[in-house]
């Protein structure tokens, strides 16, 4: 187990690197960060030239991302273009998001495992194909448009929750939000519960445990929902760093100043320093998720050994 772990940690170093470094590339090659820092205006060439060197924007960019890289391992993520750190804004941001990806996990977890589960067990069945028919409605609607369509039903005219989000980001207030950001994500682990249910409800252990007198209670939640888990545990792993990064949408509709806001902000006017590192935290958060889920794998299947 010990060996497996430091295995993964050591294959996780590349992955950062070239992560980061593609980002890096993309913002800082693709753009002029000076040119978006004064806007309409025309820079002084004096000027302009200055800004450059303090941000060593006139070296090659390997160097810059080497110089940014040593930074980074500082706890320095630089200055953002509106004179804040890159950490203040960190530091108000993520707890936000954090909150509202919690939110999202609960509701697409409890949700979308009790619907697949009820749907594998009625395999073929109205109930079942219902529920295929609803979770493809919600895989095809934008998030943007659900997410205004239960702002106004729910919070404009009738008036059951705030229609948006206050800067204090309160639990309560964030469930709303946390549903519109987990619709899609709750639609497909719906639907890869109910496969998974649907195959291992069919397997040789499942008739074994069934002959042997085990109540039918037991022998799914012991048996058949353990073993169905693995798939649904890979995708939610793989589904936080993508509820975090994602949340722009959401987070636009309800005016909520987590890190979707910031980095909408940070695209807008081209903030090379923000993007970049709050780029740089998810790709870390997602690294670090994906590692855990798979050691979940043993917990979930003790057929499961690592070398």
């Amino acid at each position: 187990m010990g060996r497996y772990v430091i295995r993964r940690l050591l294959q996780m170093i590349p992955v950062f690197i070239g992560s980061t470094f593609l980002i890096f590339f993309m913002v800082y090659a693709l753009g002029d960060p000076v040119a978006a820092l004064f806007g309409d205006r025309e820079p002084d060439p004096a000027t302009a030239a200055r800004i450059r060197a303090e941000l060593h924007l006139d070296e090659p960019l390997w160097k810059q991302y080497l110089l940014y890289m040593g930074q980074i391992f500082r706890g320095d993520f630089g200055t953002a273009f509106n004179g804040r750190r890159v950490t203040e804004l960190m530091a108000s941001a993520f707890p936000v998001t954090l909150r509202l990806t919690l939110v999202a996990i609960v509701i697409e977890v409890l949700i979308g495992v009790t619907l697949g589960v009820v749907s594998g067990l009625k395999r073929g069945r109205p109930l079942d194909t219902g529920l295929l028919v609803l979770t493809l409605v919600v895989i095809s609607v934008p998030t943007f448009v659900s997410g205004y369509l239960l702002q106004f039903l729910l919070g404009v005219k009738w008036g059951w929750v705030r229609p948006s989000v206050s800067p204090d980001a309160r639990l309560d207030e964030l469930i709303l939000p946390g549903t519109v950001l987990a619709l899609v994500s709750l639609a497909y682990v719906t639907r890869l519960s109910r496969t998974s249910i649907a195959e291992n409800i069919r397997a040789d252990y499942v008739r074994t445990a069934i002959a042997k007198g085990l109540p039918r209670h037991r022998v799914i939640t012991r048996h058949v929902l353990r073993n169905s888990l693995i798939p649904v545990v890979t995708f939610i792993g793989a589904d936080i760093g993508s509820l975090m990064g994602g949340a722009i949408v959401t987070e636009r509709i309800f005016n909520i100043h987590g890190v979707g806001y910031q980095l909408y902000q940070g695209i807008l006017r081209n903030n090379a320093p923000t993007v970049v590192g709050f780029v740089t935290i998810l790709v870390i958060v997602f690294l670090v998720a994906n590692l855990l889920v798979d050691l979940l794998y043993a917990v979930l299947d003790p057929r499961i050994r690592y070398a």
